[in-house]
């Protein structure tokens, strides 16, 4: 079996930010030559995530909107003033961490032929939700 194993790192200068990584994971596709097998990308931080959907700037900004009403930012530790006791720690990054349990850790791809098996339209993405900072992604790719 052939593996590969590599990190992609970001540094968001925002606070929120999406970046389409498509088309690197496709070039450490090649580069393991895995014909048939599996891919996995995978946030390495819990305020980030990786997810699959379509690269259209309307619908980016449509997760970026609804990600924010679900879990607005706020620097308070107030819960009756809008704020989250987790940022009573002195984070003020709780609303990252309800953003990435709804987008998710990680996507797994199918490799056929050498490629990901995407249906249409499909992309993979990076989510950042607490930037400013240097972090990563994991890709791992295992098959034959």
């Amino acid at each position: 079996m052939k593996h590969l194993r590599e990190e992609l790192w970001f540094n968001v200068p925002d606070r929120r930010g999406y970046i389409n990584i498509t088309g690197k994971v496709r070039e450490l596709v090649t580069q393991s030559g895995v014909q048939n097998g599996l891919c996995l990308v995978n946030a390495m931080h819990i305020t980030a995530s990786v997810y699959i959907n379509d690269d259209e700037s309307g619908l980016i900004q449509d997760y970026d909107d609804w990600l924010e009403k679900l879990a607005p930012f706020s620097a308070g530790a107030d819960p009756a003033a809008g704020g989250y006791r987790h940022n009573r720690t002195g984070e003020d990054n709780a609303d990252a961490h309800l953003k990435r349990q709804v987008m998710g850790r990680q996507v797994v791809v199918a490799i056929t032929d050498g490629a990901l098996d995407f249906g249409p339209w499909e992309q993979i993405f990076y989510a950042e939700f607490d930037g400013r900072r240097r972090k990563r992604v994991l890709v791992k790719i295992i098959g034959e």
